[in-house]
């Protein structure tokens, strides 16, 4: 067991390089180079919080603002985010120190909030706001230090430092509101190595902020928009009371540090803000049960396969081999075309769809060329790749439905290509009006909407049709048995071969190969962390398609050894029953992890949670399906049947 844990730590280890943080360049994503007392522009990103998960734009609270607001113009992935990045007045110059400066355009005179403004910041400060700020496409992180359970005399020495995104708006203390009106920015940069005539160059590789709350009276400021920060024990903090107008001074500092950290290097702070052990050893763990249980499995089956076919292709045997039961029995009616042909391959070809987007998406992020510093072009990637994916869908959901006997192809071809995608765009309309109600950035513009139903009627359901028509042209998969005219009756099922109970029988084991990563990948899409372990994510996937089709095999033989040969929608469901564990999960995570009060915010959790296990499960019943069309089709080819 240690041997193979050795072994699977070093495939591991060669995987996280593959997926590379550090070892080149993103594509697209060029290094800037700096000389001292060039502009280093600080831009906003949105405002954030894990209580409501609904973003909203810098500007929807009244922070300074610049001479001329711009938008940057934004990829699909960007606007689905909710990310709307926009210019802010802070003044920064590479290198160059500033010790206080007001940041409102009119010197010495202090920002006057209304009433309804007041209110707002309040209600953002107790919904625990954090706000996302960016230089040199840099996020803005909080350092936070604290001291590990070590021993006394180690904690003395050092302390553990962590990164949180962003900065908090402000902060309660009893009913009271403060704001952090005070930013004080850190810097990190690297010196690039020039020859000796060339003036150095520069690059941002770390951008830190201490936000601070001052009240008014305490900050000095003079006409030169210059002014004092007060000693730290001295100062009392800026408040914001909901109930009347309050002035303030919106103030920041500069603070440039030269770093060792390499340009390319510089997201590694970011990217290790959880903690990896316990990554490392789970996904050891859940890598080896996982093909320990297949060993058994594959073992158990193939041995009882083997038996089963020596016994029944003995020729003097055969009548009492008849007279047993077994999946023999059920030859002449296990590929009898299912109820619902239509709609079974319409789902399947949708499940390829996902597939192969998957796959290609999780591959090509595994290889660094989707890390976070590239944003939205995950999402921007996964969209189009599943437009794109419409012609192996098509075609693999053609060629089954032309093997289950159906003639209506264009009928078949349009079900396919809108039966799942018109599922996904209702719910997400729906959320999205929700959404628009409440003034959010997360909620999808209508030209993007426009968009997006442009790129699903103009490339996605063209390429199905495409797909389609060559795979219902296409031979019929070859059933190595003839299917008799008349039905043969179905035994009574023992208890154990329900349908409910075969889902959470099969679930378990896919469900447990990936569950920690599951937790990851909630805590990057609900708590606004970043995830990035992508040579981890492809690893846990193989695993997942191998358990998945097994389970599937050993279910399928189960049901047909019991005489029941309606094993097309059957298997589909049941090899999707893991998806009814991420379901229970996600319940278990918003209880436990989330601080989900309000109803729009709970709304949105369960909206998206019900597309991740609607999209999981056509996923892995897709994948299980194949798995037992392939193990079925096999077992019968190597029978001699009368």
């Amino acid at each position: 067991f240690c041997f193979l844990q050795e072994r699977l730590r070093y495939v591991l280890g060669l995987l996280l390089l593959l997926h590379g943080t550090n070892s080149f360049y993103v594509p697209g994503v060029a290094p800037i180079n700096f000389h001292r007392n060039d502009p280093v522009e600080i831009k906003a990103v949105k405002l954030t919080s894990s209580r409501t998960q609904l973003p909203y734009e810098y500007y929807s609270l009244p922070f300074c603002q610049p001479s001329k607001i711009t938008y940057k113009a934004e990829n699909l992935g960007e606007v689905l985010r909710g990310d709307r990045i926009v210019n802010t007045p802070f003044q920064v110059s590479m290198n160059v120190e500033k010790k206080c400066e007001v940041l409102c355009n009119v010197p010495n005179k202090p920002v006057t909030l209304t009433v309804e403004e007041s209110k707002l910041i309040a209600e953002r400060i107790r919904e625990d706001y954090y706000v996302h700020l960016i230089a040199d496409n840099l996020p803005v992180a909080t350092r936070l230090e604290f001291y590990s359970n070590r021993e006394e005399e180690e904690k003395k020495k050092e302390k553990d430092v962590q990164f949180e995104h962003g900065y908090r708006l402000g902060f309660m203390d009893g009913n009271k509101f403060y704001l952090h009106n005070h930013l004080s920015f850190i810097l990190y940069y690297h010196r690039e190595d020039v020859e000796e005539s060339q003036e150095h160059t520069y690059r941002v590789v770390r951008f830190e902020v201490i936000p601070q709350s001052i009240k008014l009276e305490d900050l000095k400021a003079d006409e030169k928009s210059m002014c004092t920060l007060p000693e730290a024990t001295g100062s009392a903090p800026q408040e914001i009371d909901p109930t009347k107008e309050n002035q303030l001074l919106f103030t920041y500092s500069v603070h440039w540090e030269e770093s060792d950290i390499k340009w390319a290097s510089r997201w590694d702070t970011y990217l290790t803000m959880s903690d990896v052990q316990i990554h490392w050893f789970s996904i050891i763990n859940s890598v080896v049960v996982v093909f320990f249980l297949s060993g058994i499995l594959s073992m158990i089956i193939i041995r009882t396969l083997r038996k089963d076919i020596a016994n029944y292709n003995k020729e003097d045997d055969i009548e009492d081999t008849m007279e047993e039961s077994g999946w023999k029995l059920v030859h002449g009616d296990v590929f009898r075309p299912p109820q619902y042909p239509m709609i079974l391959s319409s789902l399947l070809g949708s499940g390829i769809q996902l597939f192969c987007m998957i796959l290609i998406v999780i591959f090509v992020a595994m290889l660094g060329m989707l890390s976070p510093s590239s944003r939205g072009a995950l999402m921007t990637t996964a969209c189009f790749l599943f437009m794109f994916m419409g012609v192996f869908g098509g075609f693999f959901a053609g060629r089954l439905y032309r093997t289950l006997k159906g003639h209506r192809w264009k009928k078949g071809a349009f079900c396919t290509a809108t039966l799942y995608p018109g599922v996904v765009f209702g719910i997400c309309f729906v959320l999205n009006c929700f959404i628009w109600g409440k003034h959010s950035s997360g909620a999808v513009p209508f030209p993007t909407m426009v968009a997006l139903l442009c790129m699903w009627f103009g490339i996605s359901l063209p390429l199905v049709y495409l797909g389609y028509y060559f795979g219902f042209r296409k031979q019929p998969y070859d059933n190595p048995v003839r299917t008799n005219q008349i039905p043969r009756q179905i035994p009574e099922q023992r208890w154990y071969m329900n349908k409910f109970v075969g889902i959470l029988m099969a679930g378990i084991l896919p469900f447990g190969a990936m569950f920690i990563e599951l937790f990851f990948i909630f805590s990057a899409i609900w708590e606004n962390q970043f995830y990035y372990l992508f040579g981890f994510l492809f690893l846990v996937f193989i695993i997942l398609v191998v358990s998945c089709s097994q389970i599937s095999i050993v279910m399928v033989y189960f049901q047909l050894c019991a005489e029941d040969y309606r094993w097309w929608w059957r298997t589909f469901l049941v090899s999707g029953g893991s998806a009814f564990y991420v379901l229970i999960y996600a319940v278990f995570y918003f209880v436990n992890k989330l601080d989900i009060v309000e109803f729009i915010p709970s709304l949105l959790y369960f909206g998206y949670t019900a597309l991740m296990v609607l999209s999981f499960w056509l996923l892995t019943g897709t994948i299980g399906f194949y798995a037992a069309y392939m193990f079925v089709r096999k077992i019968y080819a190597a029978v001699k049947i009368d």
